[in-house]
C-alpha cells in the first residue's frame, strides 16, 4: 500500500551516509514502478496509470485485478457490487478487503445485502492516477476490512490532456465520456462526466442505465497541496442473477434466462471530499475528511419458490446511508548517523447513519417487512507506524493500531434493538532484508480485523422464525504471517514471491439475505504467490501472477474441513504492445480455479480460463481508436457457482443443485477517443 507520507518512503530509499535531502516534484513514467528499498512486504505494490489503461477491463470493479492473485466477479446483472476472491477468500461483496478511493472508504458496514459492501461501479477508470494495494494486516494504517488485502485507488489532480471519448458494442454497450481539467486560479479545475448504457448477453437484458459525474478542485502538487471534490452516481438496471444447473441440463432454461424476471435494483451515490498536504524537510502532515450519502434499492430471488410456492421467494433489501468520516495524521524523521527513522501517527474517525430492511416482495411489490432497523454505528482509531532504516541493509516496521466500535440498533422488534460496543489493539511488525544483488527479503506479522454487522451483535430471535439465535462477535480477529522475496537481479525483470498463513478466530457473518447471522468456524489459509513482470524493450511488456491457497476450518466437525467458496489457484498471463507506430495492443488470460462448494468437497465448482484483449490504432496525435475482446474463445464458462437448495414452479419438493451465474459471451467494443 503507499504509505500515505512518501516523503518518508525516499529518505528511505536513500543510502544511509545521505546527508543533504532536497524534495522536488517527480514525474515518474513507466508501467510498473520499483518498490525495492520502498515497499515493507513482498505483496505490496504500485500500478500506474500508464498500466492501468492497458487493461482490458468488462466493468470499472475489475481495474482491482490489477492486483496479482485478486479475481474480481458477479453473479448478477451490472450494478450489483462485484465479488471478490484473494488468497483462498471468497470475499463476497467486499468483507476482508479494504477498498478506497480517491481517501475514502468504499467498504459499506451493516449493510442491507453483505457486510463490507463495496460497490465500485462510480469508478471512472480513466481518472485512475494508480493503485495501491497490499496483502495481510500489516499495515497500522489500514483497519477493518483489511485482512486479505487492502486497495487503494487515488484519482488524477490534472489531466495530461482534455478527452471526449465514444464507444460502442455489442448487447446494448453504449459508452460517452468528457473529461478535462483546465487551469482555473491558482488550481486546476478536473471534470468527468460518464454516460452508461449496457444489456449484457441475458434474454432479458440488463438495461443498465448509469450517469456518473467529478468534479474536483485542486491546488499546488501530490505531497504540498489540497483539492476538494464531489462526485454523483446514478444507475438502474436489471438483475439476471444465478440459476440451477438442473434447468439448464434439462433445456428447461438457456444458460442466458433467469427464474424471476423482476429481479434487479438501482443505487445512488453522492459524495463531498477533501484532503490537504503539507511536507517540510522533517515532516508531513495530511488531514481529509468526506461525507458520502449512499442509497440501494436491491431486489433478489435465489430459491424462487422453495419459501412460498404462490407468490415466490424474491426479497428486498433496501439501504439508505450518510457516511462522514476524517483521517488526520502525521509523520517526522530524525537521522542519526547510519540510521535514519520515520514515524506516523494518525486519528481515524467514521460514523454511519444507516436505515435498511428486509422486505418479503413479489415483482417489486412489498408483501410484507421481515426487519427493518435504524442503525448508528461510530469508531475511531489511533495508530502509530515506525519506519527505521538500520544499515544498508536492514529495514523495520512496527505498528501499533486502537480499534473502538459503538453499534446502536433500533429495530422494529424490540429484542432486536440495543447497543454494543468493543475495541482491541492491532499490533504489526515487518523485518527488511537487503538489497543485495537487487533482491530484498521480507517477513511480516500482525493482526488485524473485520467488523460484524451491527444488527447480529445485539441480535436476540430470528426475525424469520422467531427462534433465539446467538449474537455475533462485534470485531472478528485475524492473524497473518508472510514470508517474502522480491528481486531486479535481471534487468527489466520484477519477481515476488510471497508464502503466507492467515487465521480468523470466527469467520461470523451477519447474512443480509435471511437477516441474521450464521455462525462461522475458526479458519486457517496458507498459500504461495508468484508474480512476474518483465520489460525486455521499452515497447514490449510480460506479466505473470500466479497464485494457490489452501483454506481449512481449525475446528473438527463432521461436516468437513473446507471451506465453502475457497478459491484454491488463481493466474494470469498477459502481453502489453507499445510500439513506436500507431500500433497497440494487449492480450491477458485470467485462470480462475476451483474452489470447494461445501464442506466435505464433495461438490466443487468448474475452472475457467477467460481470455480479453484489445488493439489500438492512433489516427493522429489527438485521435485513437481501440477495439476491446472480452471472452475471445467465447468459452461456455461459469463466473460463479454456489451449491444450495431451491423450488422451480412444478417442482415439489426443494433441490440440492448447483446455481452459476455464466461469463458473458464474446463481445466487442470500439472506442473512438479525441483528445484536445
Amino acid at each position: 500500500m503507499s504509505r500515505y507520507l512518501p516523503f518518508s518512503l525516499a529518505l528511505l530509499a536513500l543510502p544511509a551516509h545521505a546527508d543533504d535531502i532536497v524534495l522536488q516534484r517527480v514525474l515518474v513514467d513507466a508501467s510498473r514502478t520499483s518498490q525495492l528499498g520502498i515497499a515493507d512486504a513482498a505483496a505490496d505494490g504500485t500500478v500506474t496509470q500508464r498500466q492501468l489503461q492497458a487493461r482490458t477491463s468488462y466493468r470499472p470493479g475489475e481495474l482491482l485485478e490489477a492486483t496479482p492473485g485478486l479475481v474480481v466477479s458477479q453473479h448478477s446483472g451490472e450494478g450489483k457490487a462485484n465479488q471478490f476472491y484473494l488468497r483462498g477468500f471468497n470475499l463476497d461483496h467486499g468483507t476482508d478487503l479494504r477498498t478506497t478511493v480517491d481517501d475514502m472508504p468504499v467498504n459499506q458496514r451493516s449493510h442491507g445485502h453483505g457486510q463490507g459492501w463495496t460497490d465500485l461501479n462510480f469508478v471512472i477508470p480513466e481518472l485512475a492516477a494508480r493503485l495501491d494495494y497490499g496483502k495481510g494486516p500489516y499495515s497500522a494504517a489500514n483497519g477493518d476490512f483489511a485482512s486479505a488485502g487492502a486497495t487503494e485507488i487515488t484519482y488524477a489532480n490534472r489531466l495530461p490532456r482534455s478527452q471526449a471519448a465514444v464507444t460502442l458494442g455489442q448487447d446494448g454497450y453504449r459508452r460517452a465520456l468528457l473529461a478535462g481539467s483546465p487551469a482555473l486560479g491558482r488550481g486546476s479545475l478536473l471534470y468527468a462526466l460518464e454516460a452508461l448504457h449496457n444489456d449484457g448477453p441475458f434474454t432479458r437484458g440488463d438495461d443498465y442505465r448509469k450517469l456518473n459525474a467529478v468534479l474536483r478542485y485542486s491546488q499546488g502538487y501530490a505531497n504540498n497541496g489540497w483539492h476538494v471534490a464531489a462526485m454523483a452516481y446514478g444507475a438502474h438496471w436489471n438483475a439476471t442473477d444465478q440459476i440451477p444447473q438442473r434447468a439448464v441440463a434439462s433445456g428447461t432454461l438457456g444458460r442466458f434466462d433467469t427464474v424471476d424476471t423482476t429481479d434487479g435494483g438501482s443505487a445512488h451515490r453522492y459524495s463531498l471530499s477533501g484532503a490537504w498536504r503539507r511536507t517540510a524537510d522533517d515532516s508531513a502532515s495530511k488531514i481529509s475528511a468526506y461525507v458520502i450519502a449512499n442509497r440501494l434499492d436491491l431486489y433478489s430471488n435465489f430459491t424462487y419458490f422453495l419459501d412460498d410456492p404462490v407468490a415466490g421467494d424474491q426479497f428486498a433489501q433496501p439501504d439508505r446511508r450518510v457516511t462522514t468520516g476524517l483521517d488526520a495524521r502525521h509523520g517526522w524523521h530524525v537521522h542519526a548517523g547510519d540510521v535514519l527513522t520515520s514515524t506516523t501517527v494518525g486519528l481515524q474517525v467514521q460514523n454511519d447513519n444507516i436505515h435498511n430492511g428486509l422486505l418479503r416482495t413479489a415483482a417489486r411489490r412489498t408483501l410484507g417487512a421481515i426487519r427493518q432497523d435504524h442503525i448508528v454505528e461510530t469508531s475511531a482509531a489511533l495508530f502509530i507506524e515506525n519506519h527505521t532504516r538500520w544499515t544498508p541493509t536492514l529495514r523495520t516496521v512496527a505498528g501499533l493500531r486502537a480499534d473502538r466500535y459503538r453499534f446502536d440498533v433500533a429495530s422494529d422488534r424490540r429484542e432486536n434493538s440495543g447497543q454494543a460496543d468493543d475495541g482491541l489493539f492491532s499490533p504489526s511488525l515487518g523485518l527488511v532484508l537487503g538489497p543485495w544483488a537487487q533482491t530484498e527479503v521480507y517477513f511480516n506479522a500482525g493482526r488485524g480485523f473485520h467488523s460484524n454487522d451491527a444488527r447480529g451483535t445485539v441480535i436476540a430471535v430470528d426475525p424469520k422464525t422467531g427462534e433465539p439465535t446467538d449474537r455475533v462477535t462485534p470485531l472478528a480477529r485475524s492473524r497473518g504471517l508472510d514470508l517474502g522475496l522480491r528481486s531486479e537481479w535481471l534487468p527489466g525483470l520484477q519477481t515476488t514471491l510471497s508464502l503466507y498463513r492467515l487465521d480468523f478466530d470466527s469467520e461470523l457473518v451477519f447474512v443480509g439475505d435471511a437477516g441474521t447471522t450464521e455462525a462461522g468456524r475458526p479458519s486457517r489459509r496458507h498459500g504461495i504467490e508468484f508474480s512476474n513482470y518483465y520489460k525486455p524493450f521499452k515497447w514490449l511488456s510480460l506479466d505473470m501472477d500466479l497464485a494457490y491457497a489452501r483454506g481449512r476450518y481449525r475446528d473438527v466437525d463432521s461436516a468437513g474441513q473446507h471451506i465453502p467458496g475457497a478459491v484454491e489457484g488463481v493466474a494470469q498471463l498477459a502481453v502489453t504492445f507499445t510500439p513506436s507506430g500507431p500500433w497497440s495492443g494487449a492480450l491477458r488470460l485470467r485462470w480462475f480455479g476451483p474452489r470447494p462448494l461445501v464442506e466435505d468437497n464433495s461438490v466443487r465448482s468448474r475452472a475457467s480460463a477467460t481470455v480479453n484483449g484489445r488493439i489500438g490504432y492512433r489516427l493522429d496525435r489527438a485521435t485513437r481508436l481501440e477495439l476491446e475482446a472480452f471472452n475471445l474463445a467465447n468459452r461456455r464458462a461459469a463466473a460463479i457457482e454456489y451449491y444450495y437448495a431451491s423450488r422451480l414452479r412444478g417442482e415439489t419438493q426443494a433441490v440440492d443443485d448447483v446455481h452459476f451465474h455464466p461469463i458473458e459471451a464474446r463481445s466487442l467494443r470500439l472506442t473512438l477517443t479525441h483528445s484536445f
